[in-house]
Parts: structure tokens; C-alpha cells; sequence
């Protein structure tokens, strides 16, 4: 089956925000095997949504739409669909009475046109909302299946994977079982280039690769009578990605390259500190916004200024003169430094210029050095990356993250 997304927002046509539903959802929709073939966004106007609808009804099995479920004027989602398909709106008891306790407990009243959230087509599912109020629905009709869900990324995430993927499982013939090959050191293309070979020779499991922020992955699929055979398939083929791949990968259905260290910190009784400069402190926030990294993580030190590199970190102030602030020698200093500071087993040193401007002919924009100190010595890595001041602070940190996995993993 094929599916089109038709995300509903004045705001998304003006790039007020960006359309992450469509992309969310294209990403669940390839796990369940269906086909996505065309993303559409339209305006809050009932006669273009109308008409982006007739359109899709031609060439798409599945219609999901986002968007416009709200209880102002301009949300004419439900209302639209409802007409585009023969279906009167009824009033869902359930669904009012869940919002009339919501704003209860709020301590708000609820207005008159927050009710015509609660007005559902004739016959539809509804989708609960734990997330919002606005509930969505889903239904079949013209050899269509239409399923709405709310805009806001925050309701719609949730309401996609917790409410719509079940209704759309049943319609994609059999259980789909997908997992990732996380990696961080090598890019898509290069990624692809080792996967060929094999990706050319499968069709069921299928290997795709993808490119992420800062890293990539490589997503197994399998689809079976059973999520247990299905798992069964992809077992062997997610080894054998594993073994093409080799160092790079660090972790198969984990969250992030800083869950899996500090679950391998934590689970080895080793401690961090970090004593950062050009990031600014995204390491120590990227580390502590995993749950129990206060187990692990000692601290951090933002040392952005030379003067706090020597007060805090007793890097030599001469030092600092001779090799410059961003120097080999003055990371190692910094990770020395924090680690001895904080009484950690381990310190991380990140010193650079992320730019954009900021750099010399010898040491350019994007130049960064990040030392890791464990005890037994000091390693420093050195990364000249690009102009893009997000993407050099970003990289740094990952960098560092991967440094400390294979200290752990012994690699």
C-alpha cells in the first residue's frame, strides 16, 4: 500500500516551523512497509485542503493528515475530510468528557469551540489523546484509509507510534520487525559503499542506510507471519552489518552515542569529568540528559576564557602563550586538569575554534583538539571540520563521546 501525508498549517507554508510530522511519520511508515509517495502541505483553507484531499484520494491507499484538529476557526481538518468524504461530524461523549476533566483539573474553563474538538466522522475510530486535547480518528471509506492526527510535534509523535501504528499494522500484511546499526566515525556514503553488496542481494530482510546529525545508521527490516520469525531473520543480517562495519558501530537499538556511555561508564564504575571551551558545555548537557548519569559524571568546567583555563583547570598560563589556547597541548592540560580537579577516573579536554569567524591561516575555523585522560595517559584528537560554528560544537562533542567508548570498549 501507499500512504500520502497531507500536513495541515498556514504556519508551515510561511517556514514559521518546520514540518518534523511528515518526516516522523515517513520514518514509521517505512518500517510498516508502506510506501510513502508523496508529502503535500496546505494552507488553513477549506477549499485548497479540499482539493489537496480529491487529489491524494487518486493516488494514494492511505491519506494521513496532521494538523488542524485544534477548536479555532481555521482548524477545518476533521470538517473537511468529513465533506471530501461523505461523512457527517457526531459528537463523541467520551472525548468531551475526557476534556471537560482535562481543563477541570487544570483549573481552567473550557470555551464553547474547544467542543468541536470532540466532533468525530460518523463511524470513525478514535484515537485518544493522552498528549493534547484534541483526539484524532481514523476511517475507511472509497477504498481509502484516512487517518488524522494532531499537529503539535509533541501530541503527534505519540499519537502516531501509541494510537495510529497499530490501526496502520493491520494493513501492511504480516508484522514488521526493524533494527539499527548505530554509527558514528563513518559518513552514509562510505557506509553505503561497505553495505552494498549485501544490500543489493537481500529483498527480505532489506538493509537502508541513513544519514542522521552527526552520524549515521543502518536499519535492518524484516516482515513475516510473526514478530518472532521476523526477529529470527534479522538476527544473522544485523550480525553480519556488524562485522562489515567493525569498530565504528557502537550500539543496535540504542538511543544515543551518550546512553551508551554512560551506561558503560556507570556499568564499569568509572567516572567523568569534562572541561570544555569552544562547546560550551554541550558534552556535559548531552551526558547529563540521560537518566543516572549522576552516577557516573563528576562534573564539568566551562573554561571558555583563557583566564578560567588556569584558575580552574591549572593549565600553565605560559603554556597558553607559547602553543596558543587552542594547541594539543593546552586539550590534554584542560582533561589533566578537570580530572584531577574533580577526583574523576577520567577527564575530556575540548578546546577549538567553531567559527564562523575567529580563525587564522594556521589555525582555521573548525580546528578543535579533544584530550582524553584516564590515568595512564593522555590521547589527544585532533578534527578540522567546516564554517558551520552548530555543526564544528556538535561534532567536538560526539567526538569526544566516541573517544570515551573505545577507552571503555578497549578499542
Amino acid at each position: 500500500m501507499n500512504a500520502e501525508i497531507i500536513s495541515v498549517g498556514t504556519e508551515l507554508l510561511l517556514g514559521e516551523i518546520a514540518n518534523t510530522d511528515a518526516q516522523m511519520i515517513s520514518e514509521g511508515l517505512s518500517l510498516l512497509g508502506i510506501n510513502v509517495y508523496y508529502h503535500t502541505v496546505v494552507g488553513d483553507n477549506p477549499e485548497r485542503v479540499k482539493k489537496a484531499v480529491k487529489i491524494a484520494k487518486e493516488r494514494a491507499d492511505i491519506l494521513i493528515t496532521t494538523g488542524g484538529l485544534g477548536p479555532t476557526c481555521d482548524d477545518l481538518t476533521k470538517e473537511t475530510l468529513a465533506e471530501a468524504f461523505s461523512k457527517k461530524l457526531v459528537l463523541h461523549q467520551p472525548s468531551l468528557d475526557r476534556m471537560t476533566e482535562m481543563f477541570c483539573n487544570m483549573g481552567r474553563s473550557m470555551t464553547e469551540n474547544n467542543k468541536k474538538q470532540a466532533m468525530i466522522p460518523e463511524g470513525a475510530e478514535v484515537l485518544e489523546n493522552d498528549w493534547g486535547t484534541a483526539p484524532g480518528c481514523a476511517f475507511y471509506e472509497d477504498k481509502k484509509h484516512v487517518v488524522m492526527l494532531p499537529g503539535p510535534p509533541r501530541e503527534c509523535r505519540p499519537m502516531f507510534y501509541e494510537r495510529a501504528f497499530p490501526y496502520l499494522m493491520k494493513l501492511s500484511g504480516g508484522t514488521i520487525v526493524s533494527q539499527s546499526v548505530r554509527v558514528f566515525g563513518l559518513g552514509e556514503s562510505a557506509m553505503e559503499e561497505l553495505l552494498r553488496d549485501m544490500m543489493n542481494s537481500m529483498s527480505n530482510p532489506t538493509v537502508a542506510p541513513y544519514a542522521k546529525e552527526g552520524e549515521c545508521l543502518a536499519r535492518v527490516t524484516a516482515k513475516a507471519d510473526t514478530e518472532e520469525n521476523a526477529r529470527k531473520m534479522i538476527g544473522p543480517v544485523v550480525g553480519k552489518v556488524c562485522e562489515i562495519l567493525g569498530d565504528v558501530v557502537y550500539g543496535v537499538d540504542v538511543g544515543s552515542i551518550e546512553e551508551v556511555v554512560v551506561q558503560k561508564l556507570t556499568e564499569m564504575g568509572e567516572t567523568l569529568a569534562a572541561a570544555e571551551s569552544c562547546t560550551g558545555g554541550l558534552l556535559s548537557k548531552r551526558i547529563t540528559d540521560i537518566p543516572g548519569a549522576s552516577a557516573c559524571f563528576a562534573g564539568g568546567v566551562c573554561a571558555y576564557s583563557n583566564e578560567a583555563k588556569t584558575a580552574f583547570l591549572n593549565v600553565p598560563k605560559a603554556l597558553i602563550d607559547e602553543k596558543g589556547a587552542v594547541s594539543p597541548e593546552v586539550a590534554a592540560k584542560m582533561a589533566e586538569g578537570v580530572r584531577d580537579t574533580l577526583k574523576s577516573s577520567m577527564g575530556i579536554g575540548i578546546t577549538g575554534i567553531a567559527g564562523p569567524d575567529g580563525g587564522t591561516e594556521e589555525k582555521p575555523v573548525g580546528l578543535i583538539y579533544i584530550a582524553l585522560s584516564d590515568g595512564e595517559g593522555t590521547v589527544v584528537k585532533k578534527l578540522q571540520s567546516r564554517r558551520d560554528r552548530q555543526r564544528n560544537r556538535l561534532m567536538a562533542a560526539s567526538t569526544a563521546l566516541d573517544m570515551i567508548r573505545r577507552r571503555l570498549s578497549g578499542k
